[in-house]
């Protein structure tokens, strides 16, 4: 039967596919080269490539699709607690760790690199070279675009090191297998891998982020030895359920404790560590997470007993900082959908990228997607400095914190505003949108909620008045360059005087604290017309509360072009 040409496709922008990620993105490569991770850009090339090719897309989307099933036993009745995934999934995750990330800072040490740290039993290979956070963050936002399943898994192996220097023995067990760089997926004891992928388990249904509420019992396992407990309790979250070990907290004689439970005793046993369901979630669908099951479980503590909250705050810092990684990556992948689709797609009688108010809204979206790439470059940077200068901890530890708050919160207004740039296109399942909008939430409440990293904020400034008052100097290194921000940063003194009583107002602080600190970044390294817009917009007032209402007199073009970077 001939066509009568109703199908003809016209006006339908082409993919946006083999294109590289990194050499696309004018701030991230500045921003890699400004923070001391210059060595690596010849890494997030490669990987950039890569995360841009129709391939990885592809596997990304089937990752998705098929999501991860759980076997709780086999077809003969044994118990097997298993988690089977798509071979997409294993494909992205060998993509990953081939890359290192998670694992580069403490894998490069480059010659002549100041050690100001103490070396640990693996012959001190867990201090970062200068610029690997950096190199690492920039690898992470890569891989973040191409799927963010992957990245949860190797955050928390990234994380695991420095929770794990509490405990020597474990750390020279155990790091060595972190840094491999050949991922297996095979369910067999750690022992039989070259490499090893950490999860967590931490919050209890009865409790949550109040992690001093959990119930899991650890007794000291009788004759085997010091340091090993079986644990006894139902862990609500458990992410990446197939790892080879987790940290995970429980109440032990003296109080609440860090454990390390492998997946497969000394033995060679399976460890009686019972999945009891999958989470069905809104998003981060090809990653499992599950119910977790402890019934007289083989755990090793780390740290001392009674210790575990401040053993375990090494992990969650450095897991807040890919937290914030990811939702800025997330804003990027989104933001680029949208310019993509605009360039390509005519309406009214021309291309949608060169009508004002289109123009108005993806410039802005470009403006908030450098902001947030280049806080977390710098943030990356702060973990290099304090990995050399202790000293510099605390404030670090207060950045992360304000940087996890605030893009975490701008990801979904940024990913929704994108995908209404696409119109009906983008709220069907056939492109990415739709999962980078499920994706966008994850990250604020992973790791910490709104109001939990708030209080943590407050409470850090209490303790340590001295990072405080080093993060407003972090805010005046661009004073006189720009009045606006100028201002901003003195009312911020000024509010900041009787904050500490004000905990209602802790999000409020914050996020002026978060908005002065992207302005300053951009008055310092962005062009003139970036910086003046995000000024204008975010600082004054001039703004509305909506993406796309940037004032009149905004280089809308030059945004969009520094953004877009040559994309196809």
């Amino acid at each position: 039967m001939a066509s009568s040409g109703t199908h003809e496709v016209t006006n339908q922008p082409p993919p946006l596919a083999d294109y590289n990620v990194f050499e696309t993105d004018r701030a991230l490569v500045e921003a890699l080269e400004r923070e001391g991770g210059g060595w690596g850009v010849d890494r997030a090339t490669a990987l950039g490539a890569r995360v841009g090719s129709a391939e990885i897309q592809e596997w990304a989307r089937l990752a998705n699709r098929h999501a991860p099933e759980l076997r709780t036993h086999d077809r003969f009745g044994h118990r097997i607690d298993r988690v089977d995934y798509h071979p997409a999934w294993h494909s992205l995750m060998a993509l990953a760790v081939g890359h290192a990330v998670h694992a580069l800072p403490w894998r490069e040490r480059r010659p002549g690199a100041r050690v100001a740290r103490r070396s640990s039993e693996d012959g001190g290979r867990t201090t970062p070279a200068a610029g690997a956070h950096a190199v690492k963050a920039a690898l992470a936002f890569l891989m973040n675009q191409g799927e963010n399943g992957v990245c949860c898994p190797m955050a928390m192996t990234f994380a695991a090191v420095p929770a794990l220097a509490a405990e020597p023995a474990l750390a020279a067990e155990w790091t060595p297998r972190i840094l491999s760089t050949e991922y297996d997926p095979r369910f067999v004891p750690a022992e039989g891998k070259a490499g090893a992928i950490f999860g967590m388990a931490m919050t209890e249904k009865q409790g949550g982020s109040d992690v001093r509420a959990n119930t899991t019992r650890a007794a000291p396992a009788a004759g085997e030895g010091e340091g090993v407990f079986l644990l006894t309790g139902h862990k609500w979250f458990c992410s990446a359920p197939m790892s080879d070990a987790f940290l995970t907290l429980a109440q032990a004689p003296a109080g609440l404790t860090c454990f390390l439970v492998p997946r497969f005793r000394p033995d060679g046993t399976q460890n009686r560590f019972f999945l009891q369901r999958l989470k069905d979630k809104l998003g981060n669908r090809s990653n499992a997470s599950a119910e977790v099951e402890y019934d007289e479980t083989w755990a090793r503590r780390v740290g001392p007993e009674g210790d575990g909250v401040r053993t375990i705050i090494a992990m969650v810092h450095h897991t807040r900082l890919d937290a914030a990684v990811s939702a800025a990556a997330i804003m990027r992948a989104a933001a680029v959908q949208a310019l993509h689709h605009a360039r390509h797609r005519a309406a009214f009688g021309a291309a949608l990228a060169d009508q004002p108010l289109m123009r108005n809204v993806l410039a802005d979206l470009a403006l908030e997607t450098e902001a947030a790439t280049a806080m977390v470059m710098r943030l990356a940077r702060g973990f290099d400095d304090a990995a050399e200068d202790p000293a510099a901890e605390p404030m670090v530890r207060l950045a992360t914190a304000i940087a996890k708050f605030w893009i975490c919160k701008r990801a979904p207004t940024v990913v929704a505003e994108a995908m209404e740039c696409l119109g009906g296109n983008g709220y069907v399942e056939d492109g990415p949108m739709p999962r980078l909008y499920r994706e966008a939430p994850v990250n604020g409440i992973w790791e910490g909620t709104g109001n939990v990293i708030c209080l943590d904020i407050l409470r850090t400034a209490a303790r340590a008045p001295d990072a405080l008052a080093a993060f407003v100097g972090e805010l005046k290194r661009s004073a006189g360059a720009d009045k606006r921000l100028d201002t901003y940063v003195g009312r911020i003194e000024q509010a900041l005087k009787s904050w500490a009583a004000e905990e209602s107002q802790a999000r409020t602080i914050v996020e002026r604290l978060a908005l002065a600190w992207q302005a300053s970044l951009l008055v310092q390294f962005a062009p003139p017309p970036v910086a003046d817009a995000f000024c204008a917009s975010r600082l004054t007032g001039t703004g509305g509360r909506t993406l796309g209402t940037l004032g009149a007199g905004v280089d809308a073009r030059a945004i969009m072009a520094r953004a877009w970077g040559g994309a196809p």
